[in-house]
């Protein structure tokens, strides 16, 4: 049965990989510093790599993200046996305020923004999404970071304070986002609608996310089609 949207006031989001092309910016920020140290990481290795140490270092006590990405590049070097100075380790958190957006992902928030309200739910730091929240037009009317919750994805605390703050109840309400693992359980837990903007489509592997299987209520494969779609 497809998407009803016309129940839906707001469309809340994850930002890093569903928006802005993280993939990308992991990959661009660690591979100078691979290179350096001699050593040769596929692209895939690299992201893969990157998601098992993220998804351990958030299951933990909350620490800023900040150290959350200069513990991952620390961890890094030691599995690939290389040493890194305190410079070198924040280069992600030194990085992420500047990493591109999708091609499609100003334009359509810009479509979005013009029907329904929006959120952004991520694990992030407040002064790091700041910085990106610029890159996307400052389109958002409510944003919960992981600071703010004390929490990170996927933890169900990071989506009631997000419904908390927005005001409505959880079926008014659709989230979208990229990754299975981190979003679609329990955004659907609390009774939120769900999309899965499957922005790894075609490609091989799961990329900067720890494989898992979800059952969204509705796949796209971009943010055009989901602006699309949206239009009702």
């Amino acid at each position: 049965m497809p998407l009803d949207f016309s129940k839906f006031t707001w469309l809340s989001f994850d930002c890093y990989g569903t928006l802005i092309d993280w993939e990308s910016g992991i990959v661009g920020a660690l591979r100078p510093l691979l290179a350096a140290s001699g050593r040769t990481v596929s692209s895939d290795g690299i992201l893969e790599l990157y998601a098992a140490i993220e998804a351990r270092e958030e299951a933990g006590p909350y620490r800023p993200y900040r150290e959350i990405l200069e513990t991952i590049v620390r961890r890094m070097a030691a599995r690939l046996v290389f040493s890194i100075s305190d410079e070198q380790a924040g280069v992600l958190a030194d990085t992420i305020g500047k990493w591109h957006p999708f091609p499609d992902s100003v334009s359509a928030l810009a479509r979005l923004k013009q029907r329904y309200k929006l959120a952004v739910i991520s694990n992030i730091d407040d002064d790091m999404f700041a910085r990106t929240s610029k890159l996307l037009g400052d389109p958002f009317d409510a944003a919960i970071t992981a600071q703010q919750a004390r929490s990170y994805k996927p933890s169900a605390n990071n989506f009631k304070l997000a419904l908390e703050r927005i005001g409505e109840p959880a079926e008014k309400v659709l989230h979208c986002a990229q990754s299975l693992f981190h979003d679609i359980p329990p955004a659907r837990a609390l009774g939120m609608g769900t999309v899965w903007v499957d922005r790894r489509a075609g490609q091989r592997g799961t990329g900067a996310t720890p494989k898992f299987t979800a059952e969204p209520d509705l796949r796209v494969e971009d943010m055009k089609t989901l602006a699309e779609l949206a239009e009702v």
